[in-house]
């Protein structure tokens, strides 16, 4: 079992976007029974809360289930669970190196899936309120995602 954590500021708007794309993306390839997904905050303001608002509302128009889903924040157990560690931001890589235990997984930024794209980082659609644009990202960068732990670990 191969099992990703995407891993955003108050895990209500990116993190849990990515997670619910990949679930479906997963989904669409019959790899239920091969990968897991889960998402968490480096923040715990939103512990406990469904996703924001922007994240449910775009995910709805896609056709994603975003059913279970709550906010929780990251911890060093963490790496013990997961193989592969996706941040939103650098200050997300910064946080999570900070918890003990970081050597399991493989920590890597989102944008890193997508080299070609202007961006280093996920843009946070909490204060940009430009959940397309997000969404466009984590979509295609799940598609890299998903076709890199199909190569390497199934």
């Amino acid at each position: 079992m191969v099992n990703v954590l995407f891993v955003c500021l108050g895990n209500i708007c990116r993190s849990p976007m990515a997670e619910a794309v990949l679930r479906s993306k997963i989904a669409q390839r019959g790899l239920q029974e091969s990968i897991k997904v889960d998402s968490a905050g480096t923040g715990d303001w939103h512990i406990g809360h469904v996703p924001h608002e922007g994240t449910r509302r775009i995910l709805d128009q896609k056709g994603i289930s975003y059913a279970d889903m709550t906010a929780r924040l990251v911890s060093s157990n963490d790496f013990d669970s997961f193989q592969y560690i996706v941040c939103m931001d650098d200050s997300n890589v910064v946080n999570v190196r900070k918890l003990p235990g970081g050597e399991k997984a493989e920590l890597l930024t989102f944008m890193e899936l997508l080299p070609d794209e202007e961006l280093r980082e996920v843009p946070d659609p909490y204060f940009t309120g430009n959940f397309e644009q997000v969404f466009a990202l984590i979509d295609a960068g799940c598609d890299v995602l998903l076709d890199r732990i199909a190569e390497e670990r199934l």
